[in-house]
């Protein structure tokens, strides 16, 4: 059922209840989870969390956990949705109606209303078929493909804010959850700045609403504020030069796989009049001098460099006078906590450690998430640097392909779908960047790495184009299962984002096959 008023027809059913609350895997939907925790917490309401990775531990789940359910089903009466009889009346009854009423010698009057009536049913018949074709496009684009709407821990936060229970932590972590979309490129720039506006309008009202209080001096307070920041990774707990060698934006634009990008990051360095010393040690450890106006000297040589995306709309926290963070980098960190190859804990464990490195009393865990952090970034731009040197994206006709072979260096942390689509994001931008052949700039990636050598699996994964006006789409989620059906391939689409699948490495010749041809 749709809901058009979370407030009465979502929170206020669930109030009295006790609540099983499934969370995916991604940092949206662990920032909308504690944000209903918070209120869950402030009305008393007992609840039950459960992380779900999949489709498969969401069923199982269900079942363990279905004796104590009870589905909330609302009458269609109370919805007030027209019946298609009521929209449209029948043909036949038309006719009928039309036949009885042309029976024996009319007047003028009738004549005329009969008249009426015929031109009435002919814009009717008109409109019924515009609004099946309309319906038929509507259906097709919805079930073809895949895209992302409003952040889920933004719609939480408007929640609170309805209920007026806004605190600053619930809208930190609706801004984390916006900037996560943003970071995995799951929705436009338009949308993204949309969005952006409108958590800034609620920053500014807290921030006044704060004026006043005393906790604003106190060392532990949090202090959210906009800012226009550095297109860089993590750049104000690494290093500067660590920093435009491991963000995706610099990497690909400097081309830093190859010798001449290497140079042209030392010519930019150059252009900045930055010591490499001061370039190569910790940010924070740079002389006060240089960081002063370190944001628009990047910037300005950026511009140079043919980089005019280097700084971006986005707000930091400050918690206290000592930690300060940008909401990527808890998107980073958060990120790769959840998603650690570590074996020291199951995935429940990582959800967790992930789950509280969220909140401001564990910034430990939010630290070490940093540290997992650069290690990915960093075997990243090392993964993508050895595939195009290797000549790995190979063109197939309608799209890309790139498969990580077992042994590859750091092939266990791109095992896991949030990893490798980022991997392939990453590594499609910079082909992009590199190739000189125009049509492959606007082709999809299809990527492959190694899941499970024990099962003999693999986790493929589809990317749409990498256009300026791309509006996000993936229609891959679509034909990975055509291709499937049509080969007999054994396949397991379990992930909530349709376009992850795992598959047997034995039927991945023949899939590939097929989802060619269906392509082409």
């Amino acid at each position: 059922m749709f809901v058009s008023d979370f407030r009465k027809e979502f929170y206020e059913v669930v109030q009295s209840q006790r609540v099983l609350l499934f969370v995916a895997s991604d940092v949206d939907a662990l920032c909308a989870c504690k944000i209903l925790q918070a209120l869950f917490q402030c009305d008393h309401v007992q609840y039950t969390l459960v992380p779900v990775s999949g489709w498969q531990e969401l069923e199982t789940s269900f079942l363990e956990h279905k004796e104590q359910i009870k589905l909330l089903i609302k009458q269609d009466d109370d919805l007030e949705v027209p019946a298609y009889e009521d929209i449209f009346r029948d043909e036949e009854e038309d006719e009928e109606h039309s036949g009885n009423d042309s029976d024996g010698s009319e007047p003028s009057e009738k004549r005329t209303r009969l008249e009426e009536e015929i031109v009435e049913e002919t814009m009717r018949r008109r409109q019924r078929r515009e609004w099946e074709a309309r319906r038929r496009d509507i259906l097709f684009d919805y079930e073809q493909y895949e895209y992302h709407g409003t952040s889920s821990a933004m719609v939480m936060f408007e929640l609170a804010w309805m209920l007026s229970k806004d605190l600053n932590d619930m809208l930190w972590w609706a801004i984390v959850g916006l900037t996560d979309q943003w970071v995995q490129d799951k929705i436009t720039q338009m949308k993204y700045v949309t969005d952006v506006g409108v958590l800034q309008r609620h920053v500014s009202r807290h921030n006044h609403r704060n004026e006043d209080e005393e906790n604003t001096l106190s060392v532990d307070c949090t202090r959210i504020s906009f800012e226009y920041d550095l297109r860089l990774a993590l750049y104000q707990h690494w290093s500067l030069h660590d920093s435009l060698c491991n963000t995706s934006y610099t990497a690909a634009r400097f081309k830093l796989w190859s010798v001449h990008g290497q140079k042209r990051l030392q010519e930019f360095l150059a252009d900045m009049g930055l010591p490499l010393k001061q370039v190569k040690q910790k940010f924070q450890a740079m002389d006060i001098s240089l960081k002063e106006n370190l944001r628009e000297m990047i910037e300005e040589s950026a511009n140079k460099f043919g980089m005019k995306d280097m700084r971006v709309q986005t707000f930091s926290i400050h918690f206290g006078f000592k930690h300060k963070f940008l909401a990527s980098d808890v998107v980073f960190a958060t990120m790769s906590l959840m998603e650690s190859p570590e074996r020291d804990g199951s995935g429940t464990d990582h959800f967790i450690q992930a789950l509280d490195s969220l909140s401001r009393s564990n910034l430990d865990k939010l630290y070490h998430g940093l540290e997992l952090a650069k290690k990915q970034l960093r075997a990243t731009q090392q993964t993508i640097a050895s595939c195009l040197c290797t000549n790995l994206v190979i063109n197939q006709g309608p799209f890309l392909y790139c498969s990580l072979m077992e042994g590859t260096p750091d092939v266990v942390l791109f095992s896991r779908p949030a990893s490798l689509s980022l991997l392939s994001k990453h590594l499609l931008k910079s082909f992009v960047c590199s190739t000189k052949n125009r049509r492959c700039k606007l082709l999809p990636l299809v990527m492959a790495a190694p899941l499970s050598v024990e099962h003999g699996t693999v986790t493929v994964v589809g990317i749409p184009p990498e256009t300026d006006s791309s509006d996000r789409k993936n229609f891959f989620g679509r034909a990975f299962e055509k291709a499937a059906e049509s080969t007999s391939s054994r396949m397991l689409h379990n992930h909530f984002d349709l376009s992850v699948i795992e598959l047997k490495a034995e039927d991945r010749s023949k899939f590939l096959d097929a989802l060619i041809s269906l392509l082409s």
